[in-house]
């Protein structure tokens, strides 16, 4: 926006501020907009069978609205005039990233944050330096501090998460350690049947096993601010010789990554699955996950599924980018390996019953032991029944 739109649009948010919250209103958001995804749309979608009475819109990017008006989702587009009347008057806000500075939160909005992931990499006030662009270390930390500040609330998918939350955000509000609501869907009684409609609507072969690559984002590889550069260090041709008879690969690229990766060499073994909204299914369809430093390994853990670490830059990785909050190469649920060879290796080691469960039991039992389909239901008690002014 213009900054004279901008500062109108913001004077005008505060003023529509001032009016009634409407108290059935809830405003969810996932990644800026971008995805019906992730925690909001499990706590969402246990609200629209649980408890009808609430009024249940979605903020969304408009480059993204498609996938919200085929499911038929009630949305508002971000920063649209309609947008701005549900946002200043909503009872509750629930979103799982950060909202922009310039919003202020209505006195009498509660607002839920989410999050998105078990931290494996370092966040917010843990981190020696920032290295994300049009930004510097300060001003990163101090714009997000200043975010946290309008918290209510913090889930927390286990106890290991909660302290470094904590510190990390300097958060001093309510935590609620209930699990990750995404994960409900890992125990679902109908978990098995949902992957099978999945493979089918999405015509991939159910005569095959599937990997699910799924990489992080780098902090110091990018094009422009946002936007994110990822080298595909995977071999694909080596891997469809190696491997194309007994698998096939689906890539989900970080939503933050810029990439369109050109798979039509690949027809038949290699899927890119990155505009598709929510990992979750793709956890549910797939049979080993290969990853790196990406969240992701802590859900997927709740699967107790073979996993595989390329981590052809890790000394780079948690020395200079990031760094970690506990030693990765010892606690890893499964083989690190930097190269495509030594990848293949790891997945036919698999077939070899090579794999072994002893860290993935010991990972499970620290990362995983609240989660039992039951995370969204504890949020809405917790948070929004709780709060509920309705009658």
């Amino acid at each position: 926006m213009k900054k004279i739109a901008l500062k109108a649009y913001k004077i005008l948010f505060q003023f529509v501020s001032i009016l009634p919250r409407k108290q059935n209103l809830i405003i969810f958001e996932s990644f800026l907009g971008k995805q019906y995804s992730c925690n909001p749309r499990a706590i969402y979608e246990y609200l629209k069978v649980h408890h009808p009475e609430y009024e249940l819109i979605w903020s969304v990017d408009p480059r993204f609205e498609k996938g919200f008006i085929d499911k038929g989702i009630p949305f508002a587009r971000r920063f649209s005039i309609k947008w701005l009347f549900l946002m200043s008057r909503a009872r509750f806000w629930v979103t799982n990233s950060r909202m922009p500075l310039w919003i202020p939160k209505p006195k009498n909005t509660i607002y839920l944050q989410t999050w998105h992931g078990t931290p494996l990499k370092k966040l917010a006030g843990d981190m020696k330096e920032v290295l994300m662009p049009g930004t510097t270390t300060e001003q990163y930390k101090q714009n997000f501090f200043q975010e946290t500040r309008n918290w209510d609330y913090l889930i927390s998918p286990n106890r290991y998460s909660s302290e470094i939350f904590r510190r990390a955000f300097q958060f001093e509000k309510e935590m609620i350690e209930s699990g990750y609501p995404r994960n409900d869907i890992f125990y679902k009684p109908e978990r098995d049947a949902i992957a099978e409609q999945f493979k089918e609507t999405h015509h991939l072969p159910k005569d095959k096993k599937i990997i699910l690559y799924a990489p992080t984002w780098r902090d110091n590889q990018y094009y422009q601010v946002g936007k994110y550069k990822l080298d595909l260090h995977l071999d694909l041709d080596m891997l469809r010789e190696e491997l194309g008879d007994e698998y096939i690969v689906i890539m989900r690229m970080h939503y933050l990554v810029a990439e369109n990766f050109d798979l039509s060499a690949f027809e038949g073994f290699a899927y890119d699955f990155s505009r598709h909204e929510d990992i979750q299914e793709l956890y549910v369809i797939s049979d080993v996950l290969i990853t790196d430093y990406s969240s992701v390994f802590f859900d997927y853990a709740n699967l107790k599924r073979p996993m595989i670490f390329f981590t052809y830059d890790l000394e780079e990785y948690k020395d200079d980018i990031r760094g970690f909050y506990f030693d990765f190469e010892e606690k890893a649920p499964g083989p690190l390996v930097e190269t495509t060879e030594e990848v293949i290796e790891a997945v036919k080691a698999l077939s070899d019953k090579k794999f072994s469960n002893e860290k993935m039991n010991d990972f499970y039992q620290r990362f995983c032991y609240l989660e039992d389909g039951h995370a969204a239901e504890r949020v809405v008690k917790e948070v929004i029944l709780k709060n509920s002014l309705l009658r």
